[in-house]
């Protein structure tokens, strides 16, 4: 992450991932009950990874 936000600066790696991030953090916060920080942490990074690559599917990387 450090790398990529280093590439492309601070401002566009935030544009770029908010919405992936705000999302995996809802449903991690709804639905991840795991009753295991490290369960549940995992489950978040794996979600919003999932969700930033199906943003940048949809909309291709130039569209972001």
């Amino acid at each position: 992450m450090f790398s990529y936000v280093k590439r492309v600066g601070v401002p566009t790696a935030l544009t770029q991932e908010a919405p992936a991030l705000v999302a995996a953090f809802v449903i991690a916060e709804v639905f991840y009950k795991f009753r295991s920080f490290t369960l549940e942490c995992a489950a978040f990074l794996v979600t919003w990874y999932a969700l930033s690559w199906l943003q940048s599917r949809i909309l291709g990387p130039r569209g972001r």
